[in-house]
């Protein structure tokens, strides 16, 4: 069966069309999903602990008697832990110890409190401290993803942060069995865990899930940000909830972008396509390049290695649905587009990537070069997989320590100070209609009551 991937050519009319129509995803959620997650929401606010397993009864099949049967303790994470296979651990700490050193980089780099003093004497500053309590929610619904407890945990745990409480759903299996009242525990996101040092962990997703994070229940406690990707319902709750809690962003589904020179074996590009494409239906898969002959053998090898797939119906229905393969005139032309685009995953697969690579200045994360695949970034590379996606990647960042700080202002004004600011600060109150402004600045320079 023939795929039907879009073929489109920069130089022809139309295209800055089509290229729109092909971007087309809004992160926005249907009324159907607002509705829902504003009832699901209203009603854990309301009644807590009850709400949520009655909503992880109903959404996850997992009849739970109390919310401690759906809490996952410290001895159960270490257990996982340890009864991992040898080569699961190795990888699990390999992928762990770059990330956290990744991570602990950034903090050296921007992540520390800062003071000095100007010419009258003043002290100003800033001062970061990390965020006292942060819920890290992880995907699990459709599949297993310890990647994601890592990138979200770890830079938590460089960052300071007191405590962590992770939420992942673990429904009871389509067949029926479970095991037990928690559902089906995997192993190795239990594993990564503990490892990655998660204080607190309990079995439940979906809007009900955000809702005891940012509203807090008799048994989850209240945090103060949350962090992680989810699916339509999870995005419009934290959407929701934020301003009562901090949030990371609203994510959108996966998205890649690979700009070639045609110099990389197409199976290569081709496999690369697919590792987003197999996420989800609405993933995109984009292929930029100057070479139709390339482009031509490309879309052979995605023929001829999709049937070996096994995720293979999601992976077609993503690159007809959303994929395209993009003739450009240039590789300085497909820069551009690449930038108008602003993929959360960009590979530059060429010859020599460290020449276009200025050239781009709207991305999540760059790969840069034929032996950089995207699926090394979203394991082990170090650098963050929480990116922005929806061509928000103009204006967002990945995740990362600084999401799990804040900043706080140091001002001390010496009496020097106050001579020199009191009246600039006199006249620009007076000139916003503030009398009171003025006159406390005026005040300092009066000397105090006797």
């Amino acid at each position: 069966m023939t795929l039907a991937l879009r073929a489109l050519d920069s130089s022809a009319n139309g295209f800055d069309a089509a290229l729109t129509a092909l971007l087309g995803y809004s992160v926005e959620t249907d009324r159907a999903i607002e509705a829902s997650v504003e009832a699901i929401l209203a009603d854990v606010r309301a009644r807590g602990d009850a709400a949520v397993l009655q909503y992880t009864r109903r959404f996850d099949g997992i009849d739970a008697a109390s919310m401690g049967a759906l809490e996952v303790g410290a001895a159960e994470l270490g257990a996982a832990l340890a009864a991992l296979p040898a080569a699961q651990r190795r990888a699990l700490d390999g992928a762990a110890g770059r990330i956290r050193d990744f991570h602990e980089r950034q903090l050296e780099a921007a992540g520390r409190s800062w003071s000095y003093r100007d010419g009258d004497g003043s002290l100003l500053g800033q001062k970061v401290t990390p965020i006292e309590r942060v819920g890290i929610y992880v995907p699990g619904g459709k599949a297993a993803y310890p990647s994601s407890v890592l990138m979200n945990a770890l830079p938590a745990k460089v960052a300071g942060v007191g405590e962590i409480v992770m939420v992942a759903p673990m429904p009871a299996r389509s067949d029926g069995i479970s095991t037990g009242s928690g559902g089906e525990r995997n192993r190795l996101v239990l594993a990564a865990a503990a490892l990655a040092g998660v204080d607190r962990l309990f079995t439940i997703g979906g809007a009900q899930a955000i809702g005891a994070l940012a509203y807090g229940t008799a048994t989850i406690p209240a945090v103060h940000k949350i962090t992680g990707p989810g699916n339509a319902y999870v995005a419009s709750a934290k959407r929701r909830v934020f301003g009562t809690v901090g949030i990371d962003m609203i994510a959108g589904p996966s998205e890649i972008l690979v700009l070639a020179d045609g110099t990389t074996p197409a199976d290569w590009v081709a496999m690369d396509l697919f590792s987003q494409a197999e996420h989800d239906a609405l993933a995109q898969s984009i292929l930029l390049c100057p070479d139709a002959a390339y482009l031509d053998r490309v879309r052979a090898a995605i023929e001829r290695l999709l049937p070996a797939q096994p995720r293979r119906d999601v992976i077609r229905a993503s690159l007809e649905g959303r994929g395209a393969l993009v003739l450009t005139r240039s590789m300085e032309e497909a820069c551009a587009i690449s930038n108008r685009i602003a993929p959360e995953h960009l590979e530059v697969s060429a010859r020599e990537p460290h020449r276009w690579e200025p050239l781009l200045t709207h991305a999540g994360a760059i790969f840069l070069g034929a032996f950089t695949s995207e699926s090394l970034g979203d394991y082990c590379a170090g650098p963050n997989h929480v990116l922005p996606t929806a061509g928000t990647a103009r204006f967002s960042s990945p995740l990362g320590v600084y999401d799990f700080q804040k900043r706080t202002s140091l001002i001390e004004v010496s009496e020097r100070g106050a001579a020199s600011l009191g009246p600039i600060a006199a006249v620009l109150a007076r000139g916003e209609g503030l009398e009171a402004h003025a006159r406390a600045a005026e005040l300092r320079l009066e000397g105090g009551d006797s």
